[in-house]
Order: C-alpha cells, then sequence, then structure tokens
C-alpha cells in the first residue's frame, strides 16, 4: 500500500492507456451511483459548485443543470480534454486542471463541494491541508458531499478511511447530516452551521 499521495503522473497515464478507465461513461455501477449522488443532493439548485476529481466529466454533465456556476478540476490534461468535449454544450460548467490540495481556488466560495471517488488518493497529511482548503471556501449553509469505494484499494487510504478523516478535519464547522452506505460505496452529505 502506497502511504504517500498519488502523483499526478499515474492518472495522466491511466488516462493515456484507457480514455475511460474506470468505466464511467458506461457503467452499470458508475450510472447508478451517480443517480444516488445526485439524488442525496437536498436542494434542487446551487449557485457555485465544486466538483473534485471529475475525470472526463460524466457526473460534472448531470451536475451541471442543478448549478449556476459548476467549477470541475482534474489532475489529468487528458482527462479534461474528454470532459471538455463533453461539457461544451453547458456555459455554466469551467474545468480546470488542479492538483489538490496545492492546487485549491483560493479566495472562491461555494455553495456545493462534491468529492467522488477521490479523497483516499491522498495521505492522511495532503488530506487534511484538503479539508481546511473546502472549510475556507465553505459558504455558510453550504453542502459538502463525499461518495467513495468502500472495498480493499492499493491508494493511500481506503474510502472509509480517508472519509473518516476529511469529516474529522472538518469538525466542528460540519455536521453530517445523511449517511448511506451500500455494499460497494458510502455517501456522506455534510452542512455547514
Amino acid at each position: 500500500m502506497s502511504r504517500d499521495s498519488i502523483r499526478p503522473d499515474y492518472f495522466e497515464a491511466l488516462y493515456r492507456a484507457d480514455p475511460d478507465p474506470w468505466g464511467f461513461a458506461d457503467s452499470d455501477y458508475e450510472r447508478t451511483k451517480y443517480a444516488e449522488t445526485l439524488a442525496a443532493l437536498p436542494r434542487d439548485r446551487y449557485a457555485r459548485a465544486f466538483e473534485a476529481g471529475c475525470s472526463i466529466g460524466v457526473l460534472t454533465e448531470a451536475l451541471a443543470p442543478r448549478c449556476d456556476s459548476l467549477l470541475a478540476v482534474d489532475a489529468a490534461a487528458n482527462a479534461l480534454a474528454d470532459a471538455q468535449a463533453r461539457c461544451a454544450a453547458l456555459p455554466q460548467v469551467r474545468l480546470a486542471r488542479a492538483v489538490l490540495p496545492g492546487d485549491w481556488p483560493l479566495g472562491e466560495s461555494f455553495d456545493l463541494m462534491l468529492f467522488s471517488e477521490m479523497l483516499y488518493y491522498l495521505d492522511a497529511r495532503d488530506l487534511r491541508r484538503l479539508a481546511a482548503c473546502a472549510e475556507a471556501s465553505l459558504a455558510p449553509g453550504g453542502d459538502i458531499l463525499l461518495v467513495h469505494w468502500t472495498g480493499e484499494t492499493d491508494y493511500p487510504l481506503t474510502g472509509d478511511a480517508a472519509t473518516g478523516i476529511f469529516c474529522t478535519a472538518l469538525a466542528p464547522r460540519v455536521v453530517i447530516t445523511r449517511q448511506v452506505r451500500t455494499d460497494r460505496y458510502r455517501l456522506d452529505l455534510l452542512r455547514a452551521h
């Protein structure tokens, strides 16, 4: 098991070998998880949303109609190119290359942040730094939605460990308002005080 955060070149190599390495575009598992992710959002509309680790933009495209503005970021430039093509007709979507937590969009405020299938790529130190960035940018009453695989990984953390560290780092600024656990993933909804 790796101990340090996974470097961007790992993702670039994955997307060079396969433009959709996790089957985001056509997997029944992903489709079901995306539907549950969107259904978990407590508001019909968000003014300013942030999506970390957007990959090729499948979830971005589905989330965008509920956002006035959506900033979606990923560490892999070639994945972002596919996301750009997928979301080209969505003017509210802004895509950017970012290696988190270092490239966090400082000075921006969001009433929704989505971290889906990406927290476990970070080590505990970087995860705490990411939580601090999220806390600084979270609008009062804003929502943070975490969705993560709960099976074994060879990443720095498991989905359960990463979610626990992230939530603990944000306490007491947020409360967990909903938790759903399936046989393959967990979903945690946090709300800012």
